[in-house]
């Protein structure tokens, strides 16, 4: 299966085909906030840019990145609490070594741990599978050592993937896939050791591809997410679905983003019906738990507990 095209690992189902109902708890929709906690190698691998084209050593760019670890993350975190918003952290695994008094404070606000990589300069692009595989595995075995358990979920730097990703996330053990937005419901992939769940992973409603790469103000973003999620509230009405929201410690913990986009959480946090604030290892479970709402090739039995989480109690 490592040579197939991506919708080759995935069925097609039209929406108004597939079952209606809800999660369970009776909600329509569920709503997944991620936070993108990275670490940059200076001057080496990939980097995310404020200012282009600045000349080596670019201690530019590089100070801008590491404003997150040092000062946007705190920033970020403390906001989701205050909202009763639990963050989906996106970690690259550097952060234990270079700043983990952020990965402290995800714990300390009940965040899931998602595997991103070791190092935002990485991509799984252009990987052998060996090395690959070896990466994948190398990831999930430092958030263990950390975290007391194993990953549930993947994220892939620079949203990247080779032939064979699919394949050997489910082997190196991940559940779930934090990359693709081609439904609004989870959807499970094939892949030649079992199936991986695809959790919708908006690239859009994702203050990087948006707010840096189509600089996009922040208030238009923030409109952005409180029409993604009034239109899918609307829409969960019928059918179990799901919202997600991506941010990143350096882009939206600036304080002028932070304030425009506090406003947008505040109107998804907002007590109302219908509404599950959630982390994805949350969702894996509810999946397992109503397999008749989400046909597929779901796993014959229920797996092990999902998420690598550090969350104190899990709703």
């Amino acid at each position: 299966m490592g040579g197939h095209t991506m919708n080759a690992r995935y069925e097609y189902r039209s929406m108004p085909d597939r079952p209606r109902g809800t999660w369970p708890g009776g909600a329509g929709l569920a709503v997944m906030v991620c936070v993108g906690v990275e670490e940059y190698r200076f001057g080496d691998g990939h980097t995310e840019d404020a200012l282009p084209g600045v000349p080596a050593p670019d201690l530019v760019n590089t100070a801008w990145r590491d404003y997150g670890n040092r000062v946007g993350a705190f920033a970020l975190f403390d906001t989701l609490e205050r909202l009763g918003v639990p963050p989906t952290v996106l970690l690259n695994t550097d952060v234990y070594d270079t700043a983990p008094d952020v990965v402290r404070a995800a714990r300390r606000v009940g965040g899931e741990i998602v595997a991103h990589g070791r190092s935002n300069s990485d991509s799984l692009a252009g990987m052998t599978p060996d090395a690959e595989g070896d990466y994948l595995r190398d990831v999930a075995a430092r958030i263990e050592r950390h975290e007391g358990a194993p990953p549930g979920g993947w994220s892939s730097p620079w949203l990247a993937h080779t032939p064979s990703t699919v394949d050997l996330l489910v082997e190196a053990g991940y559940r779930y896939l934090l990359d693709l937005r081609l439904d609004d419901q989870p959807v499970w992939l094939t892949s030649r050791s079992g199936p991986l769940l695809s959790i919708p992973y908006n690239a859009e409603i994702n203050d990087s591809s948006t707010m840096i790469g189509r600089e996009t103000p922040a208030r238009a973003f923030a409109d952005m997410v409180v029409d993604e999620f009034d239109a899918l509230l609307e829409a969960s009405a019928e059918r179990p679905l799901v919202m997600s929201v991506v941010l990143h410690s350096f882009i939206t913990g600036a304080p002028f983003r932070l304030r425009a986009v506090e406003r947008a959480l505040a109107h998804l946090a907002a007590p109302r019906p219908g509404v599950w604030l959630t982390t994805p290892g949350e969702i894996h479970r509810a999946v397992l738990a109503t397999p008749d709402l989400f046909p597929g090739l779901a796993p014959s039995a229920p797996s092990a507990p999902s998420a690598p989480s550090v969350r104190a109690a899990l709703r």
